[in-house]
């Protein structure tokens, strides 16, 4: 195993690089992130093809328990978040005795309130799966799912945490390296308890579970492990360790409207599910194929922004704005034409991929339209993406839960309220709500980093 020196990590350059040397830094920075995003992707995508063969109440045990998880999770996006521009402004002033000590502090903080957020979750997960009203079946199901698969959820904390913190610090590499052994774990364990090989009993969705839980603790130990031999670009040990208020309370501080941003996402996805299902189950499948499609094709979008926040919040630690804005512009550039291309190859083959997941007629005819939606809203989502990313690596994390307000809230679920109830219109006038929520988030974002008044927030 290569473990990442201190002279791999790919950091902002000490004097003004040029624009084709800022776009190869961005992609250095952007490849691995993109990579370990897919892989993470992939994962999930067979842990749901394997529970498919265990039959639908298993499907929907284990859909409920991941819905449950995605929202103890979002607690995680504050340390997360809050660390890497913290850690990413003391790489660029060069003190990285700072960025360790965020970092030493977010992980322990970011434990610490992982096992406080999931223990009401693993005392009473049959009132919780009951907000669901599934049959007792599934509901019996997704309570033993939950009380196993809340055991990740202090893995997860500190592989986020260490994955975001290094990536700051110009380091995409070693949390690829972690994200491909958590991965992997989590299929080949799965496949094994899932399906009872290796002379194991048959667990089915507990398998599942414990395969997750099992997986990000071993990846959480690996990153430890890592950060603890002096490798890498930061390292952490733990002799000495006293709790540092004030360090804490600055990451949350910038890290807590991310967790807040994304909570309400999760949200809005809910009612929007909702508005589509006042269609019919058909659009609502339609709409899950199309999600899917969409998971994987803002991948790019996700490593863009990992780069850009990386880059702009190395900048501004070391007090040049002026590099740091043309970082953003930069991995916006890349952004916009990978995920055009990709929008254009989407839009073509929409309709095969429909069938692919689908039989029946009008429901492939739905989520072909739905997907070519997504397919034009690509661009869009490019900016969103990475403008976001770089507001959020300078510290700018209010502004992107504002651009939510306005344009998740106002303009997709407002204009999906007028369609379904006041106009009663066709449900491809549903599908364009989609358009107006990420045009507008792609403007207010790009507006505000084209303002410059991120150079001038606080972390």
């Amino acid at each position: 195993m290569r473990h990442l020196h201190r002279g791999d990590a790919v950091s902002a350059p000490a004097a003004p690089a040029s624009r084709l040397e800022l776009l190869k830094i961005t992609w250095a920075l952007a490849w691995p992130a993109i990579i370990s995003f897919s892989l993470e992707s992939v994962a999930g995508l067979c842990d749901l093809l394997m529970v498919g063969h265990l039959g639908p109440s298993a499907v929907a045990a284990v859909g409920v328990g991941v819905q449950v998880l995605s929202a103890v999770d979002t607690t995680m996006f504050a340390f997360g978040t809050g660390a890497l521009a913290v850690v990413a402004r003391s790489i660029g002033a060069s003190d990285r005795g700072a960025a360790e000590e965020a970092l030493r502090q977010s992980i322990l903080a970011a434990v610490a309130v992982a096992a406080i957020v999931i223990l009401p979750v693993i005392a009473f997960p049959h009132a919780l799966v009951g907000l669901f009203s599934v049959e007792p079946a599934v509901a019996e199901a997704a309570a033993g799912f939950l009380r196993i698969v809340m055991l990740a959820v202090p893995g997860t904390a500190v592989v986020f945490v260490i994955a975001s913190s290094l990536r700051g610090a110009g380091d995409t590499r070693t949390p690829l390296l972690i994200g491909a052994v958590v991965s992997l774990l989590n299929v080949a364990v799965g496949y094994v308890l899932i399906f009872g090989r290796l002379g194991l009993p048959v667990l089915g969705v507990r398998g599942a579970a414990m395969a997750t839980a099992a997986a990000f603790t071993v990846g959480a130990c690996l990153g430890l492990f890592l950060l603890a031999q002096g490798h890498l670009v930061l390292t952490v040990r733990w002799r000495g360790f006293v709790f540092r208020r004030d360090i804490v309370r600055r990451v949350v501080l910038v890290g807590y409207p991310a967790a807040l941003e994304s909570l309400l996402i999760q949200v809005g996805f809910f009612v929007y599910i909702v508005f589509v299902a006042h269609f019919g189950t058909g659009p609502v499948a339609a709409y899950f194929i199309g999600a899917r499609v969409l998971a994987l094709s803002f991948l790019p979008g996700l490593g863009f922004a990992t780069a850009a926040g990386a880059l702009v919040g190395q900048n501004l630690g070391a007090d040049r704005p002026a590099d740091a804005r043309e970082s953003g512009w930069a991995a916006m550039r890349l952004a916009i034409g990978m995920m055009t291309v990709a929008g254009a190859a989407i839009f073509v083959a929409a309709g095969p991929i429909a069938r692919l997941f689908v039989s029946d007629p009008a429901v492939a005819s739905e989520a072909e339209s739905f997907i070519r939606i997504l397919a034009i809203a690509q661009p869009m989502m490019a900016v969103d993406f990475v403008m976001g990313g770089a507001l959020r690596g300078a510290g700018d994390t209010r502004f992107p839960l504002a651009t939510v307000l306005v344009a998740f809230y106002g303009c997709r679920l407002g204009l999906a309220w007028i369609v379904t109830h006041v106009l009663g219109l066709p449900l491809i006038w549903l599908w364009l709500c989609v358009l107006s929520d990420f045009f507008a988030r792609a403007m207010l974002k790009s507006w505000r980093f084209r303002s410059g008044a991120w150079a001038r927030v606080r972390v």
